[in-house]
């Protein structure tokens, strides 16, 4: 699907009769630069001074290509929610119904964007990424990691997830996040720590009395690290007290995640807990989806910063980190689409030396 339609819903954000350069030539550029391996506003020059002439039924330049100052202009300006619509309206064409898909709700701190910020401060793009299609579907900046709870319902109030199910991580376990799933008709699968202190004594315990009604064990093995994960699950109304029962609407299932493991011969321990409305589900289903919340760091969060290099981007005035990361996420998403045998990385390599190659990516 060719990007330029959606992009063609974006407001200019410069006074009309003044400008140079078309706002969705800008756009494209910046997009085509992530494609062919392009960083910075320098790279998104030198695209169009290079290849501008070669793409002539994409791109208009009748002045010519813009400045580096145009792109930073542009970029700060926009309206981020308007680029994030874009991202919604494509991630639809491709993905006309989430119903039975797991949305993975995380957030991502712009190391680049606030090199001098310490722990959970600075500014974070919180995700919302379908893991069994590898795609994100939405985003929302927010300036503290600790305002994940305001902005995950930002998030949610965008996107139809009837018949889904959400996973966030602990920060999103709140009464009121688990209610507004459950009022959009979706389902949700909510990870405990110590920020919900009675519920996770109260899980803890539980799983002391018995140690699952079923359980599923995987085993994997990569690059000399072996891991061992066992799931455990326990129907919440009969382990759990009537308190926590009444304090989490539609608590069905508690599960326990354990995991062993071994990297150059050290070997670590882990026990994770979680809540799901779901009931009569089996402990392999739940191993699934927890496993699947965590794809939006190996397949987003890790190509955003290998790939793309989103943590060396140093750009951070106005809205540029959230507009050029929604770019870079249209990037990923285009050759993530590529069906042929190449890994993304040298899809990119491809389409920085065959113009053809990129117009096929493009659609063109």
């Amino acid at each position: 699907m060719n990007p330029s339609i959606y992009f063609s819903e974006v407001t200019d954000p410069r006074v009309t009769g003044r400008c140079l350069h078309l706002l969705s030539d800008i756009l494209m550029i910046g997009l085509c630069s992530y494609l062919t391996g392009g960083v910075n506003y320098e790279d998104m020059r030198l695209f169009a001074l290079e290849h501008g002439d070669n793409l002539k039924d994409m791109l208009s330049l009748s002045n010519g290509a813009p400045s580096e100052d145009t792109f930073d202009c542009v970029f700060q300006r926009i309206d981020p929610s308007e680029l994030d619509y874009c991202l919604r309206s494509y991630g639809q064409s491709i993905l006309s119904d989430l119903s039975e898909k797991q949305i993975a709700i995380d957030g991502k701190k712009q190391s680049g964007a606030t090199p001098t910020s310490r722990g959970n401060r600075g500014l974070y793009i919180l995700n919302a990424w379908v893991s069994e299609n590898k795609f994100c579907i939405s985003q929302k900046a927010v300036d503290d990691k600790s305002n994940e709870i305001t902005a995950i319902p930002e998030v949610l109030s965008g996107i139809d997830i009837e018949d889904a199910v959400v996973s966030i991580d602990a920060m999103g376990t709140q009464r009121e996040i688990a209610d507004l799933i459950l009022d959009k008709k979706g389902h949700y699968l909510l990870a405990v720590k110590g920020n919900q202190k009675s519920l996770y004594e109260d899980i803890e315990c539980a799983f002391k009395v018995n140690g699952g009604l079923d359980t599923d064990t995987t085993i994997e093995k990569d690059h000399g690290r072996i891991e061992v994960r066992k799931c455990s699950i326990l129907p919440a109304r009969e382990y759990l007290l009537e308190e926590t029962i009444q304090s989490w609407r539609g608590l069905g299932t508690i599960i326990k995640i354990e995991s062993i493991r071994e990297i150059s011969g050290k070997t670590t321990y882990e026990t994770r807990y979680y809540i799901s409305d779901e009931t009569g589900s089996s402990a392999s289903y739940f191993q699934k989806l927890v496993r699947g919340h965590w794809s939006i760091d190996n397949q987003l969060h890790w190509h955003l910063d290998i790939i793309f290099k989103e943590d060396d981007c140093r750009t951070r005035k106005g809205f540029s980190p959230q507009n050029l990361s929604v770019l870079r996420k249209v990037a990923l998403h285009i050759v993530s689409e590529q069906k042929d045998k190449l890994s993304l990385k040298r899809r990119i390599y491809k389409a920085a030396l065959d113009i053809n190659y990129l117009r096929s990516l493009l659609g063109y």
